[in-house]
């Protein structure tokens, strides 16, 4: 009853939430997993991280799921991408909230509301690298920016899917660390007038460094969003 499926971390409110697409990768670990949400839905909207809507659409896909506080990691797991193929465990040292068609999607061929009456697994799952059809890396300013605080959401990161850091650089300016407000929105204070445009650097949660040059343009507006023309390499990385 039981196949391989590719999750993402998304975060709810009180947990976490995450993605999935198929890949072999060694490096097994046990858990567990539960269903919530509509039977086929995206789970719910909003969450610790800040997707909101966007799960429900593409590259998400309501392919999410809710975790523990280990994997969500105070916000820096957020966007993380974990493979869980199914089969029985012993021990349950995480445990995954999946979306209805998340948690459907483990299930072989014509038996996704079979293994949703089940309800409870143990199963194991894999940190694997994501992969976003090609998407690149998009920022969208949060509704309560002003022109002399930014605060954005960040979505759609290749390879790792989380962050360690992230730096904003005014037009004509040096470097400076932006930091975690909450989930996967990262905020800068100036105290006084951003000047734009605006490139933005990221740091992934192995250490690797991308710069989205100019991505926050001049006249930039709250709500928006802003998609950038790079994203992180897909190495094969063993995590």
């Amino acid at each position: 009853m039981v196949s391989s499926s590719f999750v993402t971390f998304v975060a709810l409110a009180t947990s976490c939430l995450l993605i999935l697409h198929s890949r072999s990768v060694s490096g097994w670990s046990d858990g567990g997993a539960t269903w919530y949400g509509p039977r086929d839905g995206a789970g719910s909207d909003g969450g610790a991280c800040g997707y909101q809507g966007d799960v429900e659409q593409p590259p998400f896909s309501a392919m999410i799921t809710a975790g523990g506080s280990s994997i969500f990691n105070g916000g820096k797991g957020c966007g993380a991408c974990y493979q869980c193929p199914g089969g029985p465990c012993e021990a349950e040292a995480a445990h995954f909230d999946l979306s209805g068609k998340a948690f459907g999607a483990m299930a072989l061929p014509g038996q996704a509301e079979n293994l949703r009456t089940v309800g409870n697994l143990r199963m194991q799952y894999n940190r694997v690298p994501c992969k976003w059809g090609g998407l690149d890396i998009a920022f969208k300013v949060d509704a309560g920016s002003n022109p002399s605080y930014l605060a954005v959401l960040i979505e759609d990161e290749a390879g790792d899917g989380d962050l360690s850091g992230v730096e904003l650089q005014e037009s004509g300016g040096s470097w400076a660390p932006m930091q975690e407000s909450w989930g996967a929105t990262w905020e800068y204070n100036s105290g006084s007038t951003l000047h734009a445009p605006i490139s933005i650097r990221l740091i992934s949660g192995s250490g690797n460094k991308l710069v989205a040059t100019n991505v926050i343009p001049s006249g930039w507006q709250a709500g928006k969003t802003y998609r950038s023309i790079v994203n992180f390499q897909l190495l094969l990385i063993r995590y």
